[in-house]
């Protein structure tokens, strides 16, 4: 029996959280438990990808596009601390992150800035795949 009457309740909740959180198949777009966060959306040219990776510096970020595929991996390293630790929310340590691509996106076309925090790659489309302005003429 347990000792509150809430334990089992609560215990419920978390096997549910960890269940929800974290799903069965990664389908690389969204989950409670990914890391680096990211928005991607498209524009004229092609793809852009933003990821937030507060306290990593550039030199520490990997971006790699290979097979349709592009992986953001890096590592965010644990400050060091003069006092004891209370609570760490905060992961720390490699991480890697893929995102699959659509494939009027060339490989041959892509940069990656990081500013303030932000990564943001962009990816351009095949020239086939941009849409052509056409010229119509007067019969």
């Amino acid at each position: 029996m347990p000792r509150f009457p809430f334990d089992s309740l609560s215990q419920l909740q978390a096997e549910l959280d960890r269940f929800f959180g974290k799903p069965l198949v990664d389908s690389g777009l969204s989950g409670a438990s990914v890391y680096p966060l990211v928005n991607v959306f498209t524009d004229a040219n092609g793809m852009v990808v933003r990821a937030e990776v507060p306290g990593i510096p550039a030199d520490k970020l990997s971006v790699q596009v290979e097979a349709g595929q592009l992986t953001i991996s890096g590592e965010r390293s644990m400050p060091a601390s003069s006092g004891s630790l209370h609570r760490r929310e905060r992961q720390f340590g490699r991480f890697s992150r893929t995102l699959q691509l659509p494939p009027e996106i060339d490989p041959e076309q892509v940069a990656a800035e990081c500013r303030n925090g932000v990564l943001t790659v962009r990816l351009g489309k095949h020239a086939a795949a941009k849409p052509r302005q056409i010229s119509v003429r007067a019969a």
